[in-house]
């Protein structure tokens, strides 16, 4: 699920640097403004996978030393 959200938030920045560039091209700053917010919002939604990995894989972690101990 966490992978998911990575590969999406990827996208949506790479669809939104497109938008901002075509909308810099063309002189349409709203094509501009909404690819500037599709790029942020995929940034985050990458962010937000990649955190959702490392608390998964830290629990994996924990998980593995406490069998280890019983």
């Amino acid at each position: 699920m966490a992978e998911a959200k990575r590969i999406r938030g990827r996208a949506q920045e790479t669809v939104g640097k497109a938008k901002q560039k075509f909308g810099r091209a063309t002189g349409r700053d709203d094509l501009r403004v909404k690819g500037t917010g599709d790029r942020i919002e995929g940034k985050a939604r990458r962010a937000v996978g990649e955190m959702a990995d490392k608390v998964k894989g830290t629990a994996e972690e924990f998980k593995g030393k406490m069998r280890r101990h019983k």
